[in-house]
């Protein structure tokens, strides 16, 4: 069988259990972004991160890949023990993360360095995913509420290592200034 099915071709996907839906229903959106997260974080892991950072980002890809899955599922979630235990797991690494950085005394751009900012663009998709998230979660109420809160958690997380790649860089966070009136 080719890889293309040509059954998208007017618009519309199907669900785990074959139900057809229009590519832009919401479901399709909230794993979407997950899926664009995702490779994302695959791209990042291309970066030649230490052993443990990229470690770490493979388990969230893996936990990203079941989140989409059981958001693809009407009734899915299989994937929450995983989440609630992430979620738990994940607040450990932010505050060892937040260990070795000094406080935040002002708003950063994102950047400095590379890892840094491929971090940032995490970060952003990861707040994308979480609104498209809740946006499903207000009209479909089988959705797993704990996949909400792993995004969040996600989303500090990687504010949180993106600093910290700065810190193992050598490199400062880029302060905002506000620009004067003209």
């Amino acid at each position: 069988m080719p890889l293309y099915t040509k059954t998208g071709d007017e618009g519309e996907t199907g669900l785990f259990g074959n139900r057809r839906v229009p590519k832009d229903d919401l479901r399709i959106e909230a794993y979407g972004v997950i899926d664009e997260l995702n490779c994302c974080l695959g791209l990042l892991r291309t970066e030649g991160l230490d052993a443990e950072t990229d470690a770490r980002l493979q388990l969230l890809q893996n936990l990203l890949f079941e989140c989409g899955a059981d958001l693809a599922t009407e009734g899915g979630c299989a994937c929450v023990p995983a989440v609630t235990s992430a979620i738990a797991q994940m607040e450990k690494w932010i505050d060892a993360s937040e260990s070795e950085l000094s406080p935040l005394r002002n708003f950063i751009l994102p950047g400095g360095s590379r890892a840094s900012g491929l971090l940032h663009v995490a970060r952003t998709i990861t707040r994308r995913a979480e609104r498209r998230y809740w946006t499903l979660a207000r009209v479909v109420p089988d959705v797993p509420r704990p996949i909400g809160i792993l995004l969040n958690r996600m989303s500090d997380l990687f504010f949180s290592w993106a600093r910290r790649a700065n810190v193992r860089a050598g490199v400062s966070d880029v302060p905002w200034t506000r620009q004067p009136s003209s």
